[in-house]
């Protein structure tokens, strides 16, 4: 995608050294490290509401490999209060809320991942596949179980994130108001 259409809700914080390209909407208080790299090459990406992206996460919105058209590829939509921890790459084009996905975890292009599950540290998942609400997904081969609740919300990491960040890193500004951005869905 050769234009870049990024829209910043307020109380979104983005730090300005992240890579983002092509249509991305990011919603009001999620936080966006320096290094993460987001990238809508096959649609629209949008970020719903308190998410947590760290360092040197990937997050990229691209065509199946049996797809060779941009037109029937649906959007990219990610819930509100997910964490993606350092390093991992996800692709999963439907995210649901609260999931937490751990340190270099991988989550493929036919993955669905509904509500408060977790991908744990180095685990992948390449095999199409729904996840149902609050599985948990562990260890060297990926063993799943259900969990007994969903994950803890980061709000006071991302308080501490919020007050930090602008100390050390250039911010992209918001360029959206929350109301235009409700009209549009």
């Amino acid at each position: 995608m050769s234009r870049n259409n990024i829209k910043i809700l307020p109380g979104a914080l983005v730090c300005d050294e992240s890579k983002l390209r092509g249509d991305i909407t990011i919603g009001a208080g999620t936080i966006i490290h320096p290094c993460v790299n987001i990238n809508a090459e096959a649609g629209p990406i949008i970020i719903g509401d308190s998410c947590l992206i760290e360092e040197q996460v990937s997050i990229t919105h691209r065509l199946p490999f049996d797809q060779q058209e941009k037109e029937n590829t649906p959007v990219m939509i990610i819930g509100s209060h997910n964490v993606f921890e350092v390093d991992c790459t996800v692709e999963a084009a439907k995210i649901g809320n609260s999931n937490v996905f751990e340190a270099k975890c991988y989550v493929g292009p036919r993955v669905t991942v509904s509500n408060g599950c977790t991908i744990g540290a180095g685990c992948r998942l390449t095999e199409e596949q729904i996840l149902k609400e609050n599985i948990t997904v562990f260890g060297a081969d990926c063993q799943m179980r259900e969990a007994i609740d969903v994950p803890a919300k980061q709000t006071l990491q991302m308080d501490t994130l919020m007050k930090m960040l602008p100390n050390y890193h250039h911010i992209k500004k918001p360029n959206k108001k929350t109301d235009a951005f409700i009209k549009q869905i």
